[in-house]
């Protein structure tokens, strides 16, 4: 994989990763506004094991009297264990975060948010699953832009837990 790969739109997602000096690859694919899955959509279009493509949710976690937003990263082939979620970042329950929330946080577009590069970091854990791979896919900060990048690079960027967050 070449240090900096272009091919795909400069995003915050890319210049935190250019600004890191981490090796990754743009991933471009034209997007079907249609399609039921960013995900699997992705996967499909690049060609790679959906096993390895990841998804960006954004979910409010229950702490004491308050609440805060976080980020859960898990395959596209499964769905969230909220409770996981919750117990990952040390709070009593999970919910999904209201989209309009998780783009003012993040400052992308639901379908199209990364994990890196966010307008206001959250606290994030990645499922362990990514750990298998040597690289893995995520959101590049569109849709129809994906990055390819190595599982720790991504660990250390955003300073993620590692958990199994992903429901069987």
């Amino acid at each position: 994989m070449a240090r900096k790969s272009r091919g795909g739109p400069g995003t915050p997602a890319t210049t935190a990763l250019d600004a890191a000096g981490v090796a990754y690859a743009a991933r471009a694919y034209e997007h079907d506004p249609a399609a039921h899955s960013y995900g699997l959509e992705a996967a499909e279009a690049l060609g790679v094991d959906p096993a390895r493509v990841f998804k960006t949710l954004m979910v409010e976690v229950a702490e004491g009297t308050g609440s805060r937003l976080c980020v859960a990263v898990v395959p596209v082939t499964g769905s969230l264990d909220l409770k996981a979620a919750a117990a990952a970042f040390g709070g009593k329950k999970a919910t999904m975060a209201d989209p309009a929330a998780a783009e003012r946080r993040t400052g992308y577009v639901v379908g199209g948010i990364s994990p890196l590069g966010q307008r206001q970091p959250s606290p994030t854990a990645l499922d362990d699953s990514a750990l298998e791979h040597g690289t893995v896919l995520v959101s590049g900060g569109r849709r129809g832009f994906d990055i390819e990048l190595a599982p720790a690079d991504l660990v250390r960027l955003t300073e993620a837990v590692v958990a199994r967050i992903r429901a069987d």
